[in-house]
């Protein structure tokens, strides 16, 4: 083959689909999942992998070395596990850590120029607002998902051996369509006009940064081009510097939905606010909220990052602003709401809605 190979874990979800497009034609996609093909376009090859399991990641790389031989160029590894649901926390492990150990066991039978690892901002402990953090900054992970995510960095640090890696610690992903479960409820508890977009358990003036898919999917190919030249175990950051804060979030979307400049919010306790979201999530012939109890407790948490590293390492860094989207978020959900609604799997209300 006279193209080198790129291999990209989790090739079927949100940020595989898209990064196996941007890659394009210039390298041979070998796309590895278990949800099904990655793409229609023939020249990528969609591989099955279940990573809980030896004998099917062992299957999946001799795969690759029958057809592709012993070479990787650059093995870029988003799939984990995630449940905003809080259930089946075991998986975390066996999907997570121990699918991460199995892919290395296997690629360090290959020639590996780069193993690529996506783990979450979120493995940071959260700072007080007007603190900037880096990549330097503590590493706790406060719940499940981030938590799976710092053993997992570790695990790499473990058994990577000499295949250089580079661990890149994402924030919230989103496009022109929203394609953000945080953002697009948000978005619906305002233009509902629900009780819950009036109320908040937590400090309003912190915030979280986001991240667009086009920015993260350049920065990846940009890392897997200049994989000869960034350092061998390379930590990196991807995120907008600007944290919107929810109280600013929350008056864009009202002004922008609805016309109205200032969108009321009231502080509640954390102790009603989780009693409100359980009696929600078990009230018999009701569509389950998206805020479980467990996410009260997270209400103040607030994050801010610097990308200096990124800007030195790469000579880059992100275009786009959540803050200067939400207009182009709030025109493509009023163009068509139901359209809109179907696409997000969010239930359409059965209500009439009134600006």
């Amino acid at each position: 083959m006279e193209k080198e190979v790129i291999v990209v874990t989790g090739s079927s979800g949100r940020v595989g689909t898209r990064v196996i497009e941007y890659l394009g034609d210039a390298f041979q996609r070998v796309g590895m999942d278990f949800l099904g093909k990655t793409c229609e376009d023939p020249s990528v090859e969609f591989v099955y992998v279940d990573l809980s399991s030896d004998f099917s990641v062992e299957c999946a790389f001799n795969r690759i070395r029958k057809v592709y031989g012993n070479k990787i160029a650059s093995i870029i590894h988003l799939a984990a596990f995630y449940s905003f649901e809080g259930k089946h926390l075991e998986l975390y492990d066996a999907i997570t850590v121990n699918g991460t150990r199995r892919l290395l066991l296997e690629a360090k039978k290959f020639e590996v120029e780069q193993f690529l690892f996506t783990s979450t901002m979120l493995v940071h402990e959260p700072s007080e607002r007007g603190v900037i953090q880096n990549e330097d900054s503590l590493v706790r992970g406060k719940w499940h998902y981030p938590a799976s995510k710092v053993r997992t960095e570790k695990a790499i640090r473990e058994e990577c051996g000499d295949i250089p890696f580079v661990i890149l610690r994402i924030a919230g992903c989103y496009d022109d369509e929203c394609n953000c479960i945080p953002i697009s409820q948000h978005m619906v508890r305002i233009y509902e006009k629900q009780i819950a977009s009036l109320v908040f358990p937590g400090n309003s003036s912190n915030g979280v940064p986001y991240t667009h898919f086009d920015d993260l999917c350049e920065m990846i190919k940009l890392i897997v081009q200049k994989r000869r030249e960034v350092p061998k175990d390379l930590v990196l950051l991807c995120c907008e510097e600007d944290s919107i804060s929810y109280r600013d979030l929350q008056t864009d979307l009202g002004r922008l939905i609805h016309g109205k400049e200032k969108w009321p919010m009231f502080w509640i306790p954390k102790s009603i606010a989780k009693l409100g979201a359980w009696v929600q999530n078990h009230t018999p012939f009701m569509p389950k909220p998206f805020i479980k109890p467990w996410m009260v407790d997270l209400a103040d948490d607030n994050y801010e990052f610097s990308m200096d590293r990124t800007r030195h390492v790469l000579q880059w860094e992100p275009e786009h602003s959540l803050r200067k989207t939400l207009e182009t978020l709030v025109k493509n959900m009023k163009r068509d709401p139901k359209a809109w609604y179907k696409r997000h799997n969010i239930p359409f209300p059965g209500r009439k809605l009134h600006d």
